[in-house]
């Protein structure tokens, strides 16, 4: 297993790595370039955003020769395995779809219902294909079975919301690809506990890998953009994966795992939507962007882009957290873990309020 998930992840990387600087080169050429044209864009001048089908090339380079390479040892039957060769396959057409959609967008800036049916038609392939959330638990009360319509809308809804959680959270360099990244460790260290499928194993190890070898390409100060290619591919399959790695699993705690892992994207486009429907009084509204996502509200507060980035990374990865803990040790530990968490930010905060407010203000003699 572990020889498996060390090629997965080392392939990854080095196909993603190798792969990036010529993205910047066909972004500049086929003009998939962001300009910033208005004050919600937080760079300053034109970038590349075509950094997503070097991901995607990572993780698929990396899944074909891994499954290949496992279907020949024998330790894995794609074809009478819980019927993963036919998951599998669904999986890779909604990739492609979800692809041919964000390539497009990048180059040609679909608009906001473009992008939405694309997202969903990539969700139903997959569902047509036989992933499905086939039971949903109510925290501390109980879980129910789904029939077959109210599993198909569930699990659509949850394809979709995570693609556009993910999506709409990418809005400084880094951003995106980190906090997927850091969901991608968490749901490994789920999967690798809670015996989930390898194929779910292998996945994520994956995505982690294309992600580590996109990263120094996009962290600040960023060469390129991961694009709506890339940002749509991550929440897509953020969004599968989490199905797959607890599709056969009924402990309590297990499903809503995945949940608590994407929470801060999750969470952040919630309250936009909310936000947007308030400010603009119709649902028309949710679809107009904003300056009010988390990462704006940070760099309002006074903080650099950096730092508001690694503060996301660290609320990111404190969820991730509090979601391991829980599986592993309970309600109580995990809740005392956050509440230690949430202490320590109140006061790094209080104190950073405090240096800002004591720094001296320039005076202008003129």
């Amino acid at each position: 297993m572990w020889g498996n998930i060390a090629i997965a992840f080392i392939l990854a990387f080095i196909v993603a790595f190798m792969a990036t600087p010529y993205t910047i080169k066909i972004a500049n050429k086929i003009g998939a370039v962001d300009i910033p044209k208005d004050k919600r864009r937080m760079h300053t001048k034109k970038m590349p955003k075509f950094g997503g089908p070097a991901v995607i090339l990572g993780f698929i380079v990396s899944m074909i020769y891994l499954l290949i390479i496992m279907s020949i040892e024998g330790s894995v039957d794609l074809f009478t395995d819980q019927e993963y060769g036919k998951k599998l396959l669904g999986v890779l057409l909604g990739i492609g779809i979800i692809s041919i959609t964000g390539v497009i967008d990048d180059i040609k800036t679909l608009k906001w219902w473009q992008q939405l049916l694309g997202q969903i038609a990539a969700a139903i392939v997959v569902v047509a294909f036989g992933i499905k959330i086939e039971h949903l638990d109510i925290p501390f009360l109980y879980m129910v079975g789904l029939n077959e319509v109210f599993s198909t809308i569930i699990t659509i809804l949850w394809i979709v919301g995570v693609t556009n959680a993910i999506n709409l959270i990418d809005g400084l360099d880094g951003l995106s690809s980190g906090i997927s990244l850091i969901s991608c460790i968490s749901l490994l260290i789920i999967f690798l506990m809670n015996n989930s499928p390898m194929i779910a194993t292998v996945i994520v190890t994956a995505m982690s890998g294309a992600l580590v070898g996109f990263l120094p390409y996009n962290f600040s100060p960023a060469k390129t953009f991961i694009g709506d290619t890339g940002s749509n591919f991550l929440g897509f399959m953020l969004a599968v994966v989490s199905i797959l790695g607890v599709a056969k699993t009924y402990t309590a705690a297990v499903i809503v795992l995945p949940v608590i892992v994407l929470g801060l994207p999750i969470f952040d486009v919630i309250f936009a939507i909310i936000r947007r429907i308030a400010k603009g009084k119709s649902i028309k509204a949710v679809f107009k962007p904003d300056k009010g996502h988390l990462h704006h509200k940070l760099v309002a507060k006074g903080f650099t882009t950096k730092q508001a980035v690694l503060i996301l990374y660290g609320m990111s990865a404190s969820l991730g957290m509090f979601a391991i803990i829980l599986f592993d040790s309970g309600i109580w530990k995990a809740l005392s873990f956050l509440l230690m968490i949430i202490a320590a930010v109140a006061l790094g905060y209080r104190n950073f309020i405090k240096d800002k407010n004591s720094k001296p203000k320039m005076i202008d003699n003129k």
